[in-house]
C-alpha cells in the first residue's frame, strides 16, 4: 500500500469513527400533546417532538401492531417540531412516536404517546361515597358507572390526561382509589368508559367532580394569627373610643341650648325658694 493510499485509508477510518460517535451521542427525543392526550371528537391536537438544535428533519409515526406508519415529516433546523392533527377521529387516535435526523444518522424513537378520541358513546356518571374536600394523607374513592351499556374498561382523567384504568368483566362500573392524597391531587376529574378491543376510542366524558385537598394545618395557623392580631388591637380600639367620648363631651353646645339654660336655672331657683318658704314656720306676734 502506497503512502497516499495509507493516508486516504486513515482519513476514511477517522471520518467513520467520527460519524459513529455522533450517532451514539444523539439524545432521545421527547414527545407530548397539547392541550392534552384525551381529545374530543373532531377537535384538534398539537404534537410536539423535541430533539436538538442541529436537527434538520423530524418524523412523526403512528404505531400499529408490529409496524409503524410515517404520518408527517418536518424539515428545517429546529429544536422542536410541531405536528398538528386538525380532526381527531377513530383513524387518527392511537400510539405515536417521533425521531429526528442529525447529519448522517437518525436518533432513537421517543417514548410512545397515546392519543385518545372521546365522544363515541354516551357519558357515564362519576360519583363518590365520601367528601370532595379532604385532608392530605386520606384515600378518596371514586366510581365511574354506565347506566345502560356494559363496558369492560373505565378510565379516570384529570384535566384531559388519563390517570387510571379499571378493568371490569362485563360490568357497568369501575372503582378508583386515589391516595394517600396530597395537594397535587387537587383538580377537576372526569371518567370515561370504553372497550378493550378499541383502547383509543372512549365515551363522552362524565360530568366533572372537583377534588380539593386542603392543608388544614396552615389554615389553623392563619386563623390563630388573625385572632392574635385582633386581641392585640383591642386596647387600641378601647383607647380610641375613650378619646372620642372625651372629645365629644368637650364640644360647645349650640346657641339654642345656651339660651335655654338661664331660664331653666331661674325656674329651678324659684321652685326651690317657694319650697323653702313653704316649710318655714310662721312667727306670731
Amino acid at each position: 500500500m502506497t503512502p497516499r493510499d495509507t493516508t486516504l485509508f486513515c482519513l476514511v477510518l477517522c471520518l467513520g469513527q467520527k460519524i459513529e460517535a455522533q450517532e451514539g451521542n444523539l439524545s432521545t427525543p421527547t414527545i407530548s400533546a397539547t392541550p392534552g392526550s384525551v381529545i374530543p371528537w373532531n377537535e384538534s391536537v398539537k404534537i410536539l417532538c423535541g430533539g436538538a438544535p442541529e436537527s434538520y428533519l423530524y418524523q412523526l409515526e403512528i404505531l400499529g401492531n408490529s409496524t409503524y406508519t410515517v404520518v408527517e415529516k418536518k424539515w428545517g433546523f429546529q429544536k422542536t417540531a410541531e405536528f398538528v392533527i386538525k380532526h381527531m377521529d377513530t383513524n387518527t387516535a392511537g400510539r405515536y412516536q417521533c425521531r429526528y435526523r442529525k447529519q448522517y444518522s437518525w436518533s432513537v424513537h421517543s417514548d410512545a404517546l397515546e392519543l385518545v378520541v372521546t365522544g363515541l358513546y354516551d357519558k357515564p356518571s362519576l360519583s363518590t361515597n365520601g367528601y370532595l374536600v379532604v385532608m392530605p394523607g386520606v384515600n378518596v374513592s371514586l366510581r365511574c358507572s354506565s347506566a345502560h351499556i356494559s363496558f369492560n374498561r373505565f378510565s379516570l382523567s384529570k384535566e384531559r390526561r388519563a390517570v387510571l384504568s379499571q378493568h371490569q368483566n362485563g360490568g357497568r362500573w369501575g372503582d378508583f382509589i386515589l391516595g394517600p392524597v396530597n395537594l397535587s391531587f387537587s383538580g377537576i376529574y372526569t371518567c370515561y368508559s370504553w372497550y378493550s378491543s378499541s383502547p383509543y376510542v372512549w365515551s363522552a366524558p362524565s360530568d366533572a367532580l372537583q377534588l380539593v385537598v386542603t392543608d388544614t394545618t396552615n389554615q389553623d395557623y392563619t386563623t390563630e394569627n388573625l385572632i392574635r392580631m385582633g386581641v392585640a388591637g383591642l386596647p387600641l380600639v378601647v383607647l380610641l373610643v375613650i378619646l372620642a367620648e372625651n372629645w365629644l363631651g368637650r364640644q360647645v353646645l349650640p346657641k339654642e341650648d345656651q339660651q335655654e339654660l338661664p331660664e331653666l336655672s331661674c325656674s329651678r331657683q324659684k321652685t326651690q325658694t317657694e319650697w323653702t318658704f313653704g316649710l318655714t314656720p310662721r312667727v306670731t306676734r
